[in-house]
């Protein structure tokens, strides 16, 4: 029987919590010949395999890691600064890894069985946890798990890591300010809860952020946040709370700024809704390839919920005023559009570009000048694309 198993023993058997001194404990009490050293290094190790995340809980203490990804025993994955490299940790088994994944399902209130084979939660200390169990994951279990960000970038910062031109700060300035509606796209990976963070940072501290997400991950540096979290249901499938049911209940709350971490379902009815009714300034995320594809993607879940296209692209048309879409090349993301949402002759809304940029650069299209009126700024040189 390894330590491990023996000290787990142990302590079932005792029925103490798995606290440092009761680990420690129970390692002593082994009798084996451990120095303090050795002692405490598998205390260390015990403890993280019986209440942390067990040989990944180094990759998940270290602060340049973004992300760490399992696709089996013997395939750990981990991002660091932008860059995806596979690790030299490994688990014994299939079983190992589906054990850890149970764990800490169950750590962050949710089941992981046979009979819910998947789960998306977030744990007790932040970090957001996607698990899927063999067979629905063809070669056994695998876990993804997020850090959480300690803060929100500011937006220098972003300037500094390239990720947006002075300018081009300027002008994301400019559009909290004026208290535009907004989506931020892009797609998965490309930082998009890392800049809107950013940006309601810049929300004038007077002011009250109602922030509605199905995983709690924005962080923005303001005075005055309530955050509100969506649940599943439970086994007997009762207790569920929606962002459709969030998104309502926050505007009963004297929101100055409502804000809908990612639009993915039927809560885009009552936010447009929303921000067609003096809540100005609402903000969220996307998932998009292009800003020509926002209207489409909220189109499809306007129709869904039950608006018809008609009526969805009304509603848009009143409510939104911009995209800010975002890109990665490589471990690089990077704001590269700004685009208007304008209503046609049709009826229906369309995204159209009014500005470009690069790390270094910004250059305006014909229709920069209606984003300028919207927003009552100037850039500093105007540069029209062709």
């Amino acid at each position: 029987m390894s330590l491990t198993d023996a000290v787990r023993g142990r302590l079932a058997d005792s029925g103490r919590a798995a606290t440092p001194a009761a680990v420690a404990a129970a390692v002593r009490a082994e009798d084996r010949v451990l120095g303090d050293a050795d002692v405490l290094a598998l205390t260390r190790e015990v403890r993280a395999d019986l209440v942390g995340a067990g040989p990944l809980e180094p990759l998940l203490r270290d602060p340049d890691v973004t992300d760490v990804l399992v696709n089996g025993p013997s395939e750990v994955w981990a991002e660091r600064h932008g860059e995806l490299l596979r690790t030299s940790v490994r688990f014994p088994d299939e079983q190992a890894v589906r054990r850890l994944a149970q764990r800490l399902a169950a750590a962050a209130g949710r089941r992981l069985d046979d009979a819910a084979p998947y789960v998306d939660a977030r744990l007790p200390g932040g970090v957001r946890l996607h698990a899927v169990l063999a067979p629905v994951a063809v070669a056994g279990t695998c876990l993804s798990l997020r850090s959480p960000r300690g803060r929100a970038f500011t937006l220098p910062e972003l300037v500094r890591a390239g990720s947006v031109c002075p300018e081009g700060a300027s002008l994301l300035t400019a559009i909290i300010t004026a208290r535009a509606a907004f989506l931020i796209t892009g797609g998965t990976g490309t930082g998009k809860t890392t800049l809107l963070s950013s940006l309601l940072g810049l929300v004038p501290p007077d002011e009250r952020l109602l922030l509605v997400e199905d995983s709690a991950e924005l962080r923005p540096t303001h005075p005055h946040v309530v955050r509100l979290e969506a649940r599943p249901p439970n086994v007997e499938g009762a207790g569920g709370v929606t962002l459709h049911d969030l998104v309502r209940q926050a505007l009963r709350m004297r929101p100055d700024r409502l804000v809908v971490g990612e639009v993915r379902g039927n809560e885009v009815i009552d936010l447009l809704a929303a921000l067609n009714t003096g809540h100005e300034g609402g903000c969220g995320t996307l998932h998009a390839n292009t800003p020509r594809d926002v209207p489409a993607r909220l189109e499809a879940l306007g129709c869904a919920a039950g608006l018809t296209r008609e009526a969805l692209h009304s509603q848009l048309s009143a409510a939104l005023d911009l995209v800010i879409h975002l890109t990665r090349h490589g471990p690089a993301r990077r704001i590269s559009e700004i685009s208007l949402l304008t209503r046609t002759p049709t009826g229906y809304v369309t995204a159209t570009p009014a500005a470009h940029l690069t790390p270094t650069a910004i250059t305006f299209t014909p229709a920069a000048p209606t984003l300028f009126a919207l927003l009552s700024w100037a850039p500093k040189q105007r540069t029209q694309t062709t």
